[in-house]
């Protein structure tokens, strides 16, 4: 009699684990095809564009290298902005991500507005603080060292602290028994344990960030995404390729020297 009961109980539950994955299957259709209508995707109008995309390739060759030093430099001031808006992003994450980590922050109540405000500053893109704070420094690449900085920053601090709350309390543990005080322990325990992390973190934030800065120039930040926007709206396709090059000659670059430092941390 038990097993017979236990074996129905068995099969009511799979019973009611296959209703709910169907109606999670489902709801999941159901949400990409709302996604589908109102992104408009039309592969019609895809393939109706694609002969003008193959002319504008064909008028891209050869690329135009008569400004190559101005595109240079407009790389360079790429590269520059997205490593002073990490440097910045990094010092305003120190103290916030011992703020927003459950293990070390001085108390949850200041944890819950920490970890609120690294969601603000996560939640809104570089692009879009650059747009606005154009018009507070000008046009520019300051303005896209800030952007970068203000996004960046909730990026590494929420990194950093979840980097810091996974670090073995055993260490943290035996400094407080000598009495130290919280700053003592962060210090002397703490920070040598998680450094090589929070170093690498701040590697991949770099290499990231120059990639999000080649677009900034778009709302009139400089750097080398200005030029390619001014290209595009006068169809000089050939400086387009020349442009396309040199920022993929760029990340690349950069994605290895990041990639070569981290390995280093290791």
């Amino acid at each position: 009699m038990h097993g017979t009961a236990d074996q129905q109980i068995i099969r009511t539950r799979k019973s009611g684990d296959r209703l709910r994955f169907a109606a999670l299957l489902l709801a999941g259709v159901a949400f990409y095809i709302v996604c589908f209508r109102v992104a408009d995707v039309d592969f019609g109008k895809l393939w109706d564009g694609l002969p003008r995309l193959a002319g504008w390739a064909a008028r891209a060759w050869p690329p135009d290298v008569s400004e190559v030093h101005t595109l240079l430099l407009r790389a360079a001031e790429t590269v520059a902005m997205g490593t002073i808006g990490t440097s910045f992003a990094a010092i305003l994450a120190f103290p916030l991500c011992f703020l927003a980590a459950r293990n070390v922050t001085p108390s949850s109540w200041l944890a819950v507005p920490a970890r609120a405000v690294l969601n603000v500053l996560r939640g809104i893109d570089s692009f879009v603080f650059a747009l606005i704070l154009v018009a507070a420094v000008g046009l520019g690449p300051f303005a896209g060292v800030l952007g970068v900085a203000l996004h960046a920053a909730g990026s590494i601090a929420k990194l950093w602290s979840e980097a810091i709350e996974t670090v073995e309390p055993g260490p943290m543990d035996a400094v407080t028994l000598t009495g130290a005080s919280r700053l003592r322990v962060i210090r002397y325990a703490l920070i040598p344990d998680v450094l090589p992390s929070l170093a690498s973190i701040t590697l991949y934030i770099w290499e990231w960030s120059i990639r999000a800065s080649t677009v900034l120039g778009v709302v009139g930040a400089g750097g080398i995404g200005q030029e390619l926007k001014n290209s595009v709206d006068l169809l000089q396709f050939d400086r387009v390729l020349t442009i396309i090059v040199i920022v993929l000659v760029m990340v690349t670059a950069i994605d290895a020297a990041s990639a070569w430092l981290r390995r280093k941390l290791v």
